[in-house]
């Protein structure tokens, strides 16, 4: 494929400054059961090629769903015209060392692949699964789904470029769903799709799978007579895949540099942070640590090169507390004058790449889990986000979760349900007065994060210990 693409950029007479392809092949299989039933069995298969050319300081973009030589190059011109025509209009003009010339390759860890389980065994398995989470004539619904997605990518450009990626990613989710009259109580496996990796089914068929399934539907009916959450300003504990949620939301897309040029308002776009405020901001306490680390093994949007071919490095975003660089690619860090890391991607062959998020993490402390409980004489523990809420400029917000505990003297009391917290973003991470070591630490993913216009959906990984929060406002369903 390589050898094809170049082949393209050489049979071409464009007067541009730089020219890009790139080839995406992706196929993604679903299967859920419900209830015990085949719900859905899916399979789709994508592939084309977007063309990037660079003209007097613009970049235009075109794409085309064959690889005949005509169509690529019939898209080139598009390009071409689309970026001579919008140059007139350039806010920033985009230079040629915005695509560094690379040359490299990236395949996921892979310990057990996708073909190593045949359909009929899958869904066995899922409906097992289903069966295993009814531990109670209380348990009114139940689900169980597995999703595999396999993605190669070829990146070629007239500078020289040369890049082979291939992803594997798996992702499952179970949940069970309890009733009392009008209680109705749902818990899942650490949030919807929480648990999302890179690899195959090592990240299915686990040892501890059924042990985990057990405990979704026995905590599903034991929240039924569990008290409300109290309302009250206390110590909040965040257990790893809430915390996944609390870093996305008020961390992450705060930092992305095209929210903050003021070109991404789609999804509650807009940021509170200015560009004056990296490496001055004091975002969270000292213990707060955020790196951008697309390197570690197994993680979800782990990846060697950006989708302009920009080298992918692990970085601080956030260190010791104050904000150190952005979420942005070259362009938006030359228009914006702020450093940022290797994060321009698209969500497939026919969109363009743009700032996003890839692996977002906490940085574990120095404190065991058990000596962060035993140390609070009141709190609350929280567990799984339910639902999430966050205003444009990523600065208040509103988080709710499956499930909770009440911390009273140094212990476990009470479970509670319907759990929830808000708090103003600087102000919250500046009450991180705990963070859990690396014992606690935790990586899940989400498969859908959405950005842009035209939408664009993208696999996000993100790693994190417990972590405890003082005076934060935690209230019930009712409140």
């Amino acid at each position: 494929m390589i050898a094809e693409l170049e082949s393209l950029i050489q049979s071409i007479d464009l007067p541009v400054d730089w020219i890009g392809l790139r080839s995406v092949k992706e196929t993604t299989t679903t299967r859920t059961v419900r209830d015990g039933l085949p719900d859905s069995n899916g399979s789709t298969l994508s592939s084309g090629v977007m063309v990037e050319v660079l003209v007097k300081g613009q970049v235009g973009y075109a794409a085309t769903n064959s690889l005949q030589a005509d169509r690529v190059r019939a898209a080139l011109w598009d390009a071409y015209y689309q970026a001579l025509a919008a140059s007139e209009w350039n806010l920033h003009p985009v230079l040629v060392t915005a695509r560094p010339k690379v040359v490299g390759q990236y395949v996921s860890p892979l310990s057990i692949d996708f073909d190593a389980l045949a359909p009929s065994e899958l869904y066995a398995t899922l409906t097992q699964i289903c069966a295993k989470l009814r531990v109670s004539e209380q348990i009114v619904q139940t689900s169980a789904a597995a999703m595999t997605t396999e993605t190669e990518s070829w990146f070629v450009s007239s500078n020289g470029s040369q890049v082979y990626q291939r992803f594997f990613r798996v992702g499952t989710d179970y949940a069970a769903t309890a009733q009392d009259g009008s209680c109705v109580q749902r818990r899942s496996d650490h949030g919807w799709f929480a648990r999302c990796y890179q690899g195959g089914f090592e990240f299915f068929i686990e040892d501890n799978l059924w042990q985990r399934v057990q405990t979704i539907g026995e905590q599903a009916v034991e929240l039924l007579s569990a008290e409300e959450c109290p309302t009250e300003t206390t110590t909040l504990v965040l257990a790893p895949d809430q915390m996944l949620l609390q870093i996305h939301e008020s961390v992450g897309h705060p930092l992305e540099l095209d929210r903050i040029l003021g070109d991404e308002r789609n999804y509650a776009g807009g940021s509170f942070v200015k560009p004056e405020d990296f490496g001055q901001l004091i975002y969270g306490s000292p213990l707060m640590n955020i790196t951008f680390d697309p390197t570690i093994a197994g993680e979800y949007a782990s990846y060697a090169f950006d989708d302009t071919g920009v080298p992918a490095t692990r970085e601080f975003l956030i260190r010791d507390g104050i904000l150190q660089r952005g979420l942005g690619s070259l362009e938006s860090q030359d228009r914006l004058g702020v450093p940022g890391v290797a994060c321009a991607r698209a969500s497939t062959w026919n969109r363009p790449a743009i700032d996003r998020m890839a692996n977002l993490n906490l940085e574990p402390g120095q404190t065991a889990f058990a000596d962060m409980i035993a140390s609070i004489e009141r709190g609350v523990y929280m567990e799984a986000n339910r639902s999430w809420s966050i205003d444009d400029q990523r600065h208040k917000f509103q988080f709710s979760c499956e499930y909770a505990k009440l911390i009273e003297n140094g212990q476990f009391t009470k479970t509670l349900r319907n759990p929830n917290y808000r708090g103003v973003t600087p102000q919250f991470w500046n009450s991180l007065v705990q963070v859990g070591d690396r014992q606690s630490w935790q990586m899940y993913g989400t498969p859908s994060c959405g950005k842009g216009e035209p939408n664009q959906i993208i696999s996000v990984g993100h790693g994190s210990p417990v972590a405890a929060f003082a005076n934060v406002e935690v209230f019930g369903g009712g409140a």
